[in-house]
């Protein structure tokens, strides 16, 4: 499979996950309705905390990139920087075996 997968988590500021991870599904709502885009989800430790979890699967990483270039994601990210605990340290890149993915029913 070549579909570019990304899982990573960032820390938010004390008392700030919940709103880090509204954010996040915001993001998720808007790069969700791309065809490229196969998983894009937002998570965290059934026990709380300030980590929020991201796992996303795109088409490419060239679909990933042009993503983070639209107004309306660079807007989020704007609205997201403030909540962190320090800079994002970007997520890992994995290579898909295989596994369960949702059909898509974007054309």
């Amino acid at each position: 499979m070549s579909q570019f997968v990304l899982h990573g988590s960032l820390r938010a500021q004390d008392s700030k996950a919940q709103e880090l991870a509204k954010t996040l599904i915001q993001a998720s709502e808007l790069v969700g309705a791309l065809k490229a885009c196969r998983l894009y989800a937002v998570s965290q430790a059934a026990e709380g905390g300030n980590e929020v979890w991201v796992t996303e699967i795109w088409d490419s990483k060239a679909d990933h990139q042009a993503s983070l270039q639209m107004p309306e994601v660079l807007a989020l990210i704007s609205q997201a920087m403030p909540l962190l605990d320090g800079a994002p340290q970007g997520g890992q890149v994995l290579d898909l075996l295989g596994g369960y993915i949702p059909a898509s029913s974007k054309s």
